[in-house]
């Protein structure tokens, strides 16, 4: 009895035993058999995980020795080629900002360094009519200021002397006549004394000089002579005592109320002179005070040495002659390009050599490097004639991360296919890896000119 009962146990464990065995493969089959299988993702390529620019069609492993992490499909870079995706976070870690492209009125400053001098037009040389010797000298020595009327030598004169008295002469011959009834003695008296004055006046005496004399009745040995305007004293040619020719300069004037300041422009910036342009000058030792003046002349030559353009400009003096001849000055020459013109920031773009790129901030934390076209520059920016439209947003700062992010996505784009088919995974042993070819990256034209 106790063998049956045994016997029926064994059957029913053997029966069990097989029982769970038939379970889970039943299970897998159907497992394998299902919708479910056929869904899996679709790997496009392997990249690593620790450098981006190594890319393969096969898992394995990178320079570094790390696994290769597959790219699913739909995990690819979506949207127009080049365009690049950045989540808020690395782009705040990377520091990126952007500005608005916008209209605003264009200037170009150009700057130089400018020497103040005389103001050439007002420059007068003292060169008295008569000859003799200066007995007298009231201004002696060069850098003197002088004013309109005031003496500046007394000269002694053989042919004033006589004229002189053959003015006097006349005189008496004239009151002796006035009384006759002789009108034509009376009118060639009156003749003689208008040819003496007339000639003293040449001699630029006075017409106060001539008055003293008159009523004076005695001649004078020496006759002062004043000057005939306000300035300071460039030269004194003949010092006091000298024998002086006639027209033989003793003094050049220069009035000093306007200064000119030369500068001296670059060939290259010689399209943003033009006549009546502001200028503005500061100087060393006074900061914080500017003086402004205007461009009066541009030189139609260039200095063959330097290859510079000379520029004339006026400025105004101060009252107290503040601006002192041969000074050193900064000058700061401010050019209209456009009264409203697309302006971005110098900074915010990306000159290849061939190409001139600005990065457009997208909707959704997407970027597209787009090739624009540039006018003059303004200040700290550049004008913008083709490529950009009022509003669009680009970027400023880690523009050159971003443009290297865009190349490499072109270039893996190029080489996958955005719609090719996935590569199934293989076995990674004896299997070829490695990173794309540069003749397979596409064009990946970084700022550097090297590829990405």
């Amino acid at each position: 009895m106790n063998k049956a009962v045994t016997l029926v146990a064994l059957v029913s464990m053997t029966i069990l035993l097989f029982a769970c065995s038939d379970g889970p493969a039943t299970s897998v089959s159907k497992a394998e058999g299902s919708p479910g299988a056929s869904a899996e993702r679709k790997i496009l390529y392997w990249k690593s995980a620790m450098d981006p620019s190594f890319v393969s069609k096969a898992p394995g492993k990178d320079k570094m020795g790390m696994d290769l992490v597959p790219v699913y499909e739909g995990e690819e870079p979506q949207g127009p080629a080049g365009t690049v995706r950045i989540d808020p976070v690395t782009m705040q870690n990377i520091g990126v900002t952007s500005s608005m492209v916008k209209r605003e009125r264009l200037t170009r400053e150009v700057r130089t360094v400018g020497r103040l001098g005389y103001d050439e037009t007002t420059v007068r040389h003292v060169a008295p009519k008569i000859g003799g010797w200066i007995e007298v000298q009231h201004v002696n020595f060069a850098g003197q200021m002088v004013q309109r009327g005031e003496p500046l030598l007394e000269i002694y004169s053989p042919e004033l002397v006589a004229t002189q008295e053959e003015y006097l002469i006349a005189l008496r011959y004239q009151n002796v006549l006035s009384a006759s009834s002789l009108k034509d003695s009376l009118a060639g008296a009156d003749d003689i004394v208008r040819a003496a004055e007339m000639r003293l006046r040449y001699w630029n005496i006075t017409d106060s000089q001539i008055e003293a004399l008159r009523e004076r009745g005695e001649l004078t040995r020496t006759m002062v002579l004043y000057a005939p305007f306000r300035g300071i004293v460039v030269e004194r040619n003949v010092p006091e005592g000298g024998c002086l020719r006639p027209g033989q300069t003793v003094y050049s004037i220069a009035d000093i109320s306007t200064v000119w300041v030369y500068a001296n422009v670059y060939e290259y910036e010689a399209p943003w002179l033009k006549i009546g342009q502001e200028a503005t000058m500061t100087l060393a030792y006074e900061p914080g005070k500017t003086y402004r003046g205007a461009v009066t002349y541009v030189y139609p030559y260039l200095d063959n040495k330097t290859r510079t353009i000379e520029v004339l400009m006026e400025f105004p003096n101060t009252s107290d002659l503040h601006l002192k001849i041969d000074m050193w000055a900064n000058v700061v020459l401010e050019s209209e390009v456009a009264r409203e013109g697309l302006a971005v920031p110098i900074q915010a773009v990306m000159r290849t050599g061939r190409r001139n790129v600005a990065i457009v901030a997208l909707d959704g934390g997407r970027f597209e490097p787009r090739d624009i076209q540039l006018g003059a520059q303004a200040g700290d920016a550049f004008e913008v004639l083709e490529g950009l439209v009022e509003g669009d947003r680009i970027v400023t700062s880690a523009n050159f991360l971003i443009n290297s992010e865009s190349n490499l996505q072109a270039a893996i784009r190029k080489m996958i296919g955005a719609n090719a088919p996935a590569t199934p995974p293989k076995n990674t042993e004896g299997t070829t890896r490695g990173q794309i070819p540069a003749a397979e990256s596409g064009e990946s034209d970084l700022v550097d000119g090297k590829p990405g």
